[in-house]
């Protein structure tokens, strides 16, 4: 996430029943040049690996993961980061890419002391998960992709040109509980337009993957779909044969952004690949 830019929005302020979501700790970790804003959720015996959930474009970690986070953090240690210019996570002029955000979750597990951790990444966050998993494979326990494509090919047409009479499109809803968020958290709420302007060109880059770097994952994966995704059925397919034992689930009757809402569908899954 995203697709694009939002024209003008109307701001509104950020209803307290939107957050879903209460950190047992919060801190910021100087990582790169950030400033890193991450949260930490429940407890886990010693020797289970962390879970680290990394959130979509121009989303917060309450925006992206509220359904799941509770039940994800009952019995296991969460780590929910925000990404460069995301959330409470400050811009920098660099400009963000994907493996950009990848070294960046890195440095934040070496700045804590982690050294494996399972990950579940939904779309720029999956992108960042891939790319973790793909240049440092020994940091990575299980991986679990939502939304996630490994070429732009991979994408729905009216995705990769924008068509917003597409339902599979994020809709003025979404993008207004987008800006509502920026502006109650954001260190600089007043650039959300060009914060969003600069997501989007980071979600339609080039990505540095290849089939063999897909064939060479040697994590255990499971890739989450949507059948009215961003991302196309038959390219998520294509992904699990190259990913050596990938499991596909797709979701029915739901699109990119309500995905990670579909708690009844994902919580099965997500516990029994974690477990």
């Amino acid at each position: 996430m995203t697709s694009a830019a939002a024209p003008g929005l109307p701001r509104t302020r950020l209803r307290r029943t939107d957050v879903m979501t209460v950190p047992d700790s919060s801190a910021h970790a100087k990582v790169n040049g950030l400033e890193m804003y991450y949260e930490t959720h429940g407890t886990a015996p010693d020797g289970t690996r962390p879970l680290v959930l990394l959130h979509g474009g121009g989303l917060t970690v309450d925006l992206t993961f509220s359904a799941v986070l509770p039940a994800l953090a009952a019995d296991r240690r969460v780590v929910a980061p925000e990404l460069q210019g995301h959330g409470r996570t400050a811009d920098t002029g660099r400009a963000l890419t994907v493996p950009g955000l990848a070294s960046d979750v890195v440095a934040l597990l070496d700045e804590l002391g982690i050294g494996q951790a399972d990950f579940l990444g939904f779309s720029l966050g999956g992108l960042t998960a891939l790319e973790i998993a793909v240049r440092h494979p020994e940091r990575v326990g299980r991986l679990a992709l939502a939304a996630t494509m490994y070429t732009q090919e991979g994408v729905h047409d009216d995705v990769r040109v924008p068509d917003y009479s597409s339902p599979r499109l994020p809709s003025q809803d979404d993008f207004r509980r987008m800006a509502d968020a920026y502006a109650a958290v954001a260190p600089r709420p007043e650039h959300f337009q060009d914060f969003l302007a600069k997501v989007s060109a980071a979600a339609h880059a080039p990505l540095p993957w290849t089939a063999d770097d897909l064939r060479g994952l040697r994590a255990p994966t499971l890739l989450l779909l949507g059948d009215n995704d961003f991302v196309r059925v038959e390219h998520a397919v294509e992904m699990q044969r190259l990913i050596p034992d990938a499991e596909l689930a797709v979701l029915p009757a739901t699109t990119h952004m309500a995905l990670m809402q579909r708690s009844s569908l994902l919580l099965p899954l997500l516990g029994e690949f974690f477990a």
